[in-house]
C-alpha cells in the first residue's frame, strides 16, 4: 500500500471524518455490524486515497461496477463549471427542457440497438427500472389490456432499491420486513451455468429456463403479465452469463406472448462488455433499456429508460405519462454524460474493455486450482470469483467470509475488490493498465490463497 503526503486530510481529521460517519451517515447498504470505515476523498485515473493518505488501486470501478473513464478527470470538471455558468438547473416539466437533455438524448438514441428512439432520464438505475415497470404497464392498459399488470424477473438479479425495483431485484434481503411489497411480481430462474446440475437435473439450461418461462406464463395467464425484466449479464448474480440460445429463445416466447422485455443494462452499457449496449449482441431486441453507473462515467448521478417510439407513442399520445423527477433531464448531468460518451469514442474504451478482459482471465487463472475457487466468470471488463467450502459439493461460502477476503485484498495489497454474497467481483475502469491488471488479480490469488475452506485466512 503506497502512502502519499499529499493527502488532503490529516491522521486527527481523518479519525473525526470516520466518528462522524459512524454517528450521521447512513450509507448503502448500511450494515450495523461493519465497523471499519474507509473515507475516500480524492481519486485520479484508476486509484483513489483514503483520509489517511493511503493510495488504493480501484479494481471495482468506484465499487459499483462504474467509473468507465476513471477518476479525477479535469476536463469533465471543466465541462461541469462551464455548464454550471451557463444553467446550472432548469425543470424539464411539461414544454420545458433544455440543450444538453436533448443534445444527450439524441446521441443515446444513435447508439442504441434499432428501433429505441426515446428517453426519459432519471436520476440513477433504480430511478429507471420504476420508470421502465410503470411504462410497460401503461402501455398495455392505454391499450385496452388493463390485466396487464405481472413482471417478470430472476432470481439473483438486481434491479435496484426503490419499491419497485426493489421488488423486481431477486435477492431476498432486499423485500424482508419492508412489505407489502409491489404486487404482481414473479421470479424465474437464472442462467447460473456453475450450478446447472442442482438448478436444472440433467435438462439443457436454456431448454429448463425456457420450459420454466413459458410455464409460468400458462399459470400467470400470458394476458395478464406486461413485461420481463433482465440484465444482458447478471452482474449482481456474480457476473452469470447465459448460454447464447438463451435470449433468442426467451424474446420469442415473450413476443409470441405479448410481453415486453426490458433489458436493464444499468451495468453493461457504455462498454463495460465491449459494445454500447450488451442486448444487442445476445440477441434481446429489447422493447426498453433501463441505464444508469457507467452513462455519465461517475462524474454525477444520472440514469435513462430507453423505450421503442411505439411505446412512447402510446404513452404521450393517448393521456400523457403522468411521471418523472425533479432533477430529471438535469443539464449539468446531461452535459457530463456527452463528454464521457465522447471520452469513450475518443480512446477507443470499448476496444480496450475486451483487452482487459484477456488480462483479467490471464491474471485469474492461477486461483482455478484454488480449493475455495468453485468459478471464475468474466464478461468484458466484469469478473467473478465464486468461493465455495468444497468443490466437489459446490457449498458456497459465507457472505462474511467473502467480505474478508476482501478486507484482506485491500489491506495487504492496497486493491479494492467488491465481495457481492459469496463472490469476489472486479470491475475495473476502462482505462485500466495491463500493469494494474497484473496488480489486482495477484492481489485476489495470493489472498485467495492463504483463504482456507473453514473461512480462515491465514498470515502472510
Amino acid at each position: 500500500m503506497t502512502l502519499t503526503s499529499s493527502s488532503p486530510s490529516s491522521t486527527t481529521s481523518a479519525t473525526s471524518l470516520e466518528d462522524l460517519d459512524r454517528r450521521h451517515l447512513i450509507r448503502s447498504m448500511h450494515r450495523g455490524d461493519i465497523n471499519d470505515r474507509v473515507v475516500i476523498v480524492r481519486g485520479e485515473g484508476c486509484s483513489v486515497w483514503d483520509s489517511h493518505g493511503n493510495e488504493l488501486l480501484d479494481a471495482a470501478g468506484g465499487g459499483v461496477w462504474l467509473s468507465p473513464i476513471g477518476h479525477g478527470r479535469k476536463e469533465l470538471a471543466e465541462i461541469a463549471a462551464k455548464q454550471m455558468g451557463e444553467l446550472e438547473f432548469f425543470t424539464s416539466l411539461l414544454e420545458f427542457s433544455n440543450d444538453k437533455a436533448i443534445q444527450l438524448a439524441a446521441k443515446l438514441a444513435e447508439l442504441a440497438p434499432p428501433g429505441i428512439n426515446r428517453v426519459a432520464f432519471s436520476n440513477g438505475g433504480s430511478e429507471a427500472v420504476e420508470t421502465a415497470i410503470k411504462a410497460a404497464r401503461l402501455y398495455h392498459h392505454r391499450r385496452g389490456d388493463t390485466d396487464r399488470t405481472w413482471i417478470l424477473a430472476r432470481h439473483y438479479s438486481f434491479h435496484g432499491a426503490t419499491y419497485g425495483s426493489g421488488t423486481a431485484t431477486g435477492f431476498p434481503p432486499m423485500q424482508a420486513g419492508v412489505g407489502p411489497n409491489l404486487p404482481h411480481v414473479e421470479k424465474l430462474s437464472p442462467p447460473y451455468l456453475y450450478r446447472a446440475a442442482e438448478m436444472y437435473g440433467g435438462a439443457d439450461p436454456t431448454d429448463f429456463l425456457v420450459n420454466e418461462l413459458e410455464q409460468t406464463i400458462e399459470r400467470i395467464g400470458a394476458g395478464n403479465i406486461a413485461a420481463m425484466i433482465g440484465e444482458p449479464v447478471m452482474a449482481g448474480g456474480g457476473v452469470l452469463t447465459p448460454p447464447d440460445d438463451y435470449w433468442p429463445r426467451v424474446r420469442e416466447v415473450l413476443r409470441r406472448n405479448g410481453i415486453l422485455l426490458i433489458a436493464d443494462e444499468v451495468v453493461t452499457a457504455f462498454g463495460r462488455t465491449g459494445s454500447w449496449f450488451d442486448s444487442e449482441s445476445r440477441g434481446m431486441e429489447p422493447d426498453m433499456i433501463t441505464v444508469a453507473k457507467g452513462i455519465a462515467g461517475g462524474y454525477a448521478a444520472l440514469g435513462a429508460c430507453l423505450m421503442s417510439d411505439e411505446i412512447a407513442d402510446t404513452l404521450l399520445q393517448t393521456g400523457g405519462f403522468f411521471h418523472g423527477y425533479t432533477f430529471q433531464g438535469h443539464p449539468v448531468s446531461c452535459a457530463l454524460g456527452l463528454a464521457t460518451i465522447d471520452i469513450i469514442e475518443r480512446e477507443g474504451l470499448l476496444t480496450k474493455a475486451l483487452s482487459i478482459s484477456d488480462w483479467l482471465r490471464a491474471g485469474l487463472a492461477p486461483a482455478r486450482d484454488l480449493p475455495v475457487v468453485g468459478d471464475i466468470r468474466v464478461e468484458g471488463s466484469l469478473a467473478a470469483l465464486e468461493l465455495v467450502v468444497d468443490r466437489e459439493t459446490r457449498q458456497p461460502m459465507e457472505w462474511s467470509q467473502a467480505e474478508a477476503a476482501a478486507f484482506e485484498i485491500r489491506t495487504a495489497h492496497g486493491v479494492i475488490a467488491r465481495p457481492y454474497g459469496h463472490n469476489l467481483v472486479l470491475a475495473p475502469p476502462l482505462v485500466f493498465t495491463e500493469e494494474q491488471a497484473r496488480r489486482a488479480t495477484g492481489a485476489v490469488v495470493e489472498v485467495l490463497s492463504r483463504l482456507g475452506t473453514d473461512g480462515v485466512i491465514a498470515p502472510r
